[in-house]
């Protein structure tokens, strides 16, 4: 036989892709949607930076050093492409090795958490910064991290229903939970928790069971308002209505104050006088600057985010995938309708940004690598047809 012959009973090894190829596949198998929504998002948060950086970078100046009114929105754009680069690397990953990722993710900013009360710094009365050669603040990059983690562990109910895999989520969630309230951070622990409740509920977990979950649940935040008076303090001013002009209050004043089309961009003035423009209150600057009707939007494109992937993986037959899709969609899409709840005064102060919009570090990019696990989990191979959800007839205990 030559030796040119193949070895019968090899199969021919397949060459790798090249760079061009991978990205071929990719754009073949990524929601273009979804996608559209997340530039459209983005597109939105650069002239939303634009219009509200003069009224922080006003508020920040001092004497003798003035800093340029777009000063805010360099920087955005420069967070922009770094979180745009991360998302689409994401993307282009395999689920195994997004759930790898952020396995590892998740024990590495947890291990950072516990750092903080030790090695942070403090940010406007909160320790929830630490310093790696840059500010980071690691309950950010915990937030996807934290809900691939938990749809991993509630997905082994279908391998062995004996597992407790509710025990350990919520153990999990107590001890990033009591991590948190140590900074103080109650707004990420109320959205933490929000992420865990809806994991649970997605995984199968009987009603009952749910229902004690909640019950314990309200019991904790009850607890906890007891003993955080900051938090008692801004639910107490929330339920009595607030004092005239508090920060809240002023959010409100300056939404409502473009009508329904807005003063035009850089023309509002009530924005001016309030804090946080740039980031908290970054929807009332919206509102001001182009109207309630853009507002409207904004609102629109988020649930249709949330729309667009919930039906997307409503046939998925992988229960990490549905689980993981479900709780970065419910991550994402809490912190940006609880943000707006509180501009149009309709919940307590959260100090929560919006995503996408709100002018950020940490907090952009890690909402790009959550939206860049989503696709990549929702990518899918239009070749191939679907069954649907397999895993829905397997076993009802967790």
């Amino acid at each position: 036989m030559s030796s040119l012959s193949p070895q019968r009973g090899k199969l021919p090894v397949a060459r790798p892709r090249s760079r061009i190829e991978e990205l071929a596949v990719w754009w073949r198998e990524v929601d273009k949607f979804l996608l559209g929504l997340i530039v459209a998002l983005a597109g939105i948060g650069i002239a939303a930076v634009a219009v509200a950086s003069p009224a922080t970078a006003a508020d920040l100046s001092t004497a003798s050093e003035r800093l340029d009114p777009l000063h805010f929105l360099y920087l955005h754009l420069r967070w922009l492409v770094v979180g745009f680069a991360a998302m689409i690397f994401v993307s282009m990953q395999s689920k195994r090795d997004v759930r790898r990722g952020a396995l590892l993710a998740a024990a590495g900013f947890t291990g950072l958490l516990l750092l903080v009360p030790i090695a942070g710094y403090e940010v406007n009365g909160a320790q929830r910064w630490i310093r790696l050669g840059m500010g980071v603040q690691p309950a950010e990059f915990l937030k996807p991290a934290f809900a691939v983690a938990l749809a991993w562990v509630l997905s082994w109910r279908l391998k062995d229903p004996g597992i407790p895999v509710v025990g350990l989520a919520v153990a999990y969630f107590g001890l990033i939970a009591a991590l948190l309230m140590m900074q103080p951070d109650f707004g990420s622990t109320v959205l933490f928790g929000g992420v865990l409740g809806v994991l649970i509920l997605v995984s199968g977990v009987p009603f009952q069971r749910f229902a004690m979950f909640g019950g314990a649940a309200l019991g904790a935040l009850a607890l906890v308002l007891l003993l955080y008076e900051n938090g008692r303090n801004r639910i107490l001013a929330f339920f009595s209505g607030g004092t005239e002009f508090d920060q809240v209050d002023l959010a409100a004043r300056t939404l409502r104050a473009g009508g329904w089309l807005g003063t035009g961009p850089f023309m509002g003035e009530r924005k001016m006088a309030l804090p946080e423009a740039h980031t908290d209150y970054i929807f009332s600057v919206i509102g001001e600057e182009f109207g309630l009707v853009t507002c409207g939007i904004v609102i629109l494109v988020y649930l249709a985010l949330v729309i667009r992937i919930l039906s997307r993986v409503a046939d998925e037959e992988d229960l990490f995938a549905v689980l993981a899709s479900t709780g970065l969609v419910a991550l994402v899409g809490g912190q940006a309708f609880i943000n707006i709840l509180v501009n149009l005064q309709l919940f307590p102060s959260k100090g929560m940004t919006l995503p996408l919009i709100s002018y950020g570090g940490s907090s952009t990019i890690a909402l790009f690598l959550a939206l860049g696990m989503l696709l990549a989990l929702t990518r899918r191979n239009p070749y191939l047809s679907r069954e649907g959800p397999l895993w829905a007839d397997r076993g009802d205990d967790a």
